[in-house]
């Protein structure tokens, strides 16, 4: 649904989801200004305006308050404070509570298990003497030693076999400034089947003591050195999850009194049993393959519950859709000392592949640049498609740094 008058959305942050988020702005009827510290980001390119400022200051802040009606976050790591400033002027979605909870694995995992949401059984560890007494709680099994704060796409995050490894690991690890000091989390190893997500929107409806939940349906995700590698929709072997999945996550927006999209990433035990692994308090990776799968994307439903506008049906473009992400190392295909643009005419093969490009300025190993949609008729096959449509970037662009080195 569209909106009827032009309301101005505040995105704190400038990444390639405030990029997307803009984007589905415009479509709906509404503007986009970002906040963000960063010069030439990528949301910048699309949105109506832009303050660039950190999110500790404050006359920024109420200058973009000034100019906004409602605002939203694009990740994590934004500070409680900024969000707490402008919920004292404008509507703030998803909220406070919520980002204070999922920015911090102990907090997290707290309140999850608090609410008796299921997850992996976990343990606070405040030094690293504490390792051994936590490991035999646990089980004494290999597990996954967690820094508590900063933890995506892999980082902060150390599979360890036993409470010796762990220790030193610990004590290594916590000479570093850059690491979180503490406290850490000790997890037991998950032996699942298969990793998933569900991404769901809830919002409050407009004079009643009532809400609204929409969701994509269980999307299956698969992960490679921590990074999000690929997702499909539908998650055909999932099936029978999904009403559980569903229900579990509108429990858990209830339980943070929650308004837009939030993404639950779940293992899949091999009893078929669904655990929380963390939750993401916005528009989320796997959810990318709703901007060409549905008729209105995770963005359009974030921005939809925020603003006050109705969700539409849950209606697929295709029967099936696959997303893979495309990381700074495509650019470094054959070794090449400096980064060469990917050969993006590889594509033309691929006539059911829809590119996103995010303008990074910079290519880096692991950092996501891009990603490509493939949709169609069975979930496997997009992805098949999807990841044959990668290879042929990757062997264009390592052919071509060969060539290049040939006298």
């Amino acid at each position: 649904m569209r909106a009827s008058s032009p309301q101005t959305v505040g995105i704190l942050g400038a990444g390639q989801l405030g990029m997307m988020l803009a984007e589905a702005a415009h479509a709906l009827g509404l503007r986009a200004l970002t906040f963000a510290p960063e010069d030439d980001a990528p949301a910048d390119r699309v949105a109506n305006g832009r303050i660039r400022a950190g999110y500790d200051d404050n006359e920024a802040l109420a200058r973009f308050a000034a100019q906004i009606d409602v605002a939203t976050l694009e990740f994590e790591n934004i500070p409680v404070s900024a969000l707490t400033r402008l919920a004292a002027q404008k509507l703030v979605f998803p909220g406070q509570q919520a980002l204070f909870v999922a920015q911090h694995r102990l907090r997290e995992k707290t309140f999850l298990a608090g609410h008796g949401f299921p997850l992996t059984p976990f343990l606070p560890v405040g030094a690293p003497d504490e390792l051994p007494c936590a490991f035999a709680t646990l089980g004494g099994d290999a597990c996954i030693l967690k820094t508590a704060a900063f933890g995506y796409d892999g980082k902060g995050q150390y599979p360890v076999s036993d409470a010796a490894q762990a220790e030193a690991l610990m004590r290594s690890l916590s000479q570093a400034t850059c690491v979180d000091r503490g406290p850490w989390v000790l997890e037991r190893r998950v032996d699942f089947m298969a990793e998933c997500s569900m991404i769901a929107a809830r919002r409050v409806i407009p004079g009643q003591d009532a809400c609204d939940i929409t969701h994509f349906g269980l999307i299956e995700n698969h992960h490679r050195a921590g990074i999000l590698d690929w997702s499909m929709s539908p998650a055909l072997s999932l099936a029978d999850l999904e009403e559980t999945a569903a229900k579990l996550t509108g429990d858990l927006m209830a339980a943070l009194d929650y308004t837009g999209i939030l993404c639950v990433e779940l293992f899949v035990t091999r009893d078929r049993r669904l655990l929380i692994n963390e939750i993401a308090p916005r528009v989320h990776n796997s959810g990318h393959l709703t901007r060409e799968g549905f008729v209105d994307s995770q963005f359009a439903c974030h921005l939809q519950a925020g603003c006050g506008l109705a969700f539409g049906p849950v209606v697929r473009r295709a029967p099936a859709a696959a997303m893979v992400n495309l990381l700074g190392d495509l650019w470094f295909a054959g070794a090449n000392a400096a980064p060469q643009e990917p050969d993006w005419t590889a594509l033309k093969a691929f006539p059911d592949a829809a590119l996103t490009l995010y303008g990074k300025p910079e290519a880096r190993s692991g950092r996501k640049m891009g990603h490509l949609v493939v949709t169609g008729e069975h979930p496997h096959a997009c992805v098949a498609q999807a990841l044959a449509a990668r290879e042929a970037l990757t062997a264009t662009a390592a052919t071509a740094a060969s060539q290049s080195r040939c006298p």
